[in-house]
């Protein structure tokens, strides 16, 4: 930070951690997006693992400076110390039991998780971070409700077959299974005929997930946020859409949101993502010191530029 000019307080800055096939990283993203990312862990070949959190913290000094965590539902139950997956108590704020459709989208109030015991209620290690210190990752979250729509649309229907025709280089079992990247969403939130070929099911819970999206995962909070989110909850229960860990949220812990999902969102932290991953590809993939002062020189040639969220690399698959 002193090298690139800035006090350092770290309130004002959000961890993010994320790995790829080739390389487990970590990067500093100030709140409100208005200086770059600055990298703080790189290691190759290293995989999203409990040990190697525990050491890419340790070397970053994380217990010095607590930052707050921004990172993927599956980082953020690694570094808690929660066995990863879809397990039956999967949330790191209450007891939710995932295997109970019975009670999903009826039961909102579930026990405090008050504790993280190894070997209980899916905790398999000791916390590395505090639970407190975790900020839900509102394009993450974005994606898991575009997945669990496009999972319960009709197969055969108009609206489908329009994603089958739009997306034709994703395979059918991408498109079934709803995986998208935020580009493609973007592209599909701007198609209005995509809008029109939908059944009366289907047409609401997409309106309904455009208003949240617009008025409370981005950058702007409706102050009727919360009727918002409770009609797109009705309109996925008439859908049929499952409940997934990231509804769960919206649905029992909705107050645990910051106050502008946009000041603190992990798009910022994806864009990094793509960003270093040219990088890797300039140095074939071999960790390099120089990949990181490259990085961090272009940082000091834009100090004098008014930063902006875009990515200043020209990639079509960037979030």
């Amino acid at each position: 930070m002193m090298e690139l000019g800035r006090e350092h307080e770290p309130c004002e800055w959000r961890l993010f951690i994320d790995a790829s096939k080739d390389s487990l990283k970590a990067v500093l993203l100030f709140n409100g997006n208005l200086y770059p990312s600055v990298p703080v862990a790189h290691a190759a070949k290293m995989k999203e693992t409990y040990e190697n959190m525990k050491v890419l913290l340790d070397c970053i000094n994380y217990s010095n400076y607590k930052w707050q965590i921004c990172a993927d539902l599956k980082v953020v139950a690694i570094v808690l110390g929660l066995q990863t997956g879809y397990t039956k108590f999967c949330c790191f704020l209450c007891e939710w039991d995932s295997r109970a459709r019975d009670k999903h989208y009826k039961v909102k109030a579930w026990p405090k998780r008050k504790e993280f015991i190894p070997g209980a209620k899916n905790v398999s290690s000791k916390p590395l971070v505090d639970s407190n210190d975790i900020i839900l990752p509102p394009l993450h979250i974005k994606l898991g409700l575009m997945k669990n729509f496009v999972k319960a649309m009709d197969k055969t229907g108009k609206g489908f077959l329009h994603l089958k025709e739009k997306f034709k280089y994703l395979s059918d079992a991408k498109l079934k299974e709803g995986i998208f990247v935020g580009p493609e969403i973007r592209q599909v939130l701007k198609d209005e005929e995509f809008q029109k070929k939908l059944t009366a099911k289907e047409k609401a819970a997409w309106i309904s997930f455009k208003e949240v999206c617009a008025n409370f995962l981005g950058s702007r909070r409706s102050d009727k946020y919360k009727t918002l989110v409770t009609n797109m909850l009705k309109n996925y229960e008439r859908l049929g859409c499952n409940m997934s860990l990231k509804i769960h949220f919206l649905d029992s812990h909705l107050d645990f949101f910051p106050q502008n999902c946009g000041d603190v969102s992990d798009e910022h932290g994806e864009r990094f993502h793509q960003d270093i991953k040219t990088m890797e590809k300039r140095y074939q993939g071999k960790w390099n010191p120089s990949m990181l002062a490259d990085y961090c020189w272009g940082l000091l040639k834009d100090d004098d530029c008014n930063y902006s969220r875009k990515s200043q690399y020209k990639n079509k698959n960037k979030f």
